[in-house]
């Protein structure tokens, strides 16, 4: 490898890099909502893990304690699912064409 050619790679990383800093930082901002039990407990989370809000139906406050807290879990897991989603698809952008080794996170 000549001096040419590294010297491409490290601006391509550092391009790189930056280009994920810019999609971390929309990520900090983008929320979404998990739902349970048809939809009467939802949890808002942001796409860094940061849950912002949790609304249970008043109707379920009269119920099952355990029941709840299962429809809490529920909503949380579903909001988590939705976030790894949502990273995927924005970081996909960023790493397109990157090899990257199987199980590599960048965010």
């Amino acid at each position: 490898m000549n001096k040419g050619q590294l010297a491409g790679l490290m601006k391509q990383a550092q391009q790189m890099q930056e280009n994920v800093k810019r999609v971390q930082d929309q990520l900090a901002s983008i929320e979404v909502e998990g739902q349970s039990g048809a939809g009467m407990v939802k949890v808002l989370m942001t796409c860094k893990h940061d849950v912002k809000r949790v609304s249970i139906d008043p109707s379920l406050l009269t119920d099952d304690k355990d029941m709840l807290e299962d429809l809490v879990a529920a909503a949380v897991n579903d909001a988590v699912r939705k976030v790894e989603a949502t990273v995927q698809e924005k970081m996909a952008g960023v790493t397109a064409g990157l090899p990257l080794p199987p199980g590599m996170k960048l965010f």
